[in-house]
C-alpha cells in the first residue's frame, strides 16, 4: 500500500523511525530534512530542514526519547561539493519536537 508520494524537493527516503503517536519520520537523502507523516492519513505534518542535503537516517534518544538524531553522508562527494556542504557526514542533535520516541525491539544476537 502506497502510503505517501514524496514531493520532489524531498527527494528519496532513506532511514526512517516510528514516534510515541505512530507518525512515520522519514530521513530525506538529497532533500535536506526528516518528515513526519501521519500513516493514517498519508499527509506530511512535519517538516524538519538541516544544513546539509544528504540526510541518511533518523531515530529518537535521550533519557526520554525526546531528543531526535539525524544522520548525514559525505560518501561520493568531490572536493567542491564538500566545501560547499561542510556539515556533510554529520550527526545532528534535534529538540523540542514536541513528541518522543519509542524503545528499539532489541534481539539476542
Amino acid at each position: 500500500k502506497l502510503l505517501y508520494h514524496l514531493e520532489k524537493e524531498e527527494q528519496m527516503p532513506d532511514g526512517m523511525c516510528i514516534d510515541a503517536e505512530g507518525k512515520l519520520w522519514v530521513a530525506c537523502i538529497d532533500g535536506g530534512r526528516v518528515i513526519r507523516i501521519d500513516p493514517e492519513t498519508g499527509k506530511r505534518i512535519q517538516t524538519v530542514r538541516l544544513p546539509t542535503p544528504r540526510i541518511t537516517s533518523c531515530c529518537f534518544g535521550g533519557k526520554d526519547y525526546s531528543e531526535m538524531y539525524v544522520t548525514s553522508a559525505y560518501d561520493g562527494l568531490d572536493e567542491a561539493t564538500l566545501a560547499r556542504e561542510p556539515h556533510a557526514g554529520e550527526i545532528f542533535k534535534i529538540t523540542g519536537l514536541g513528541v518522543k520516541g519509542i524503545p528499539q525491539n532489541l534481539y539476542a544476537a
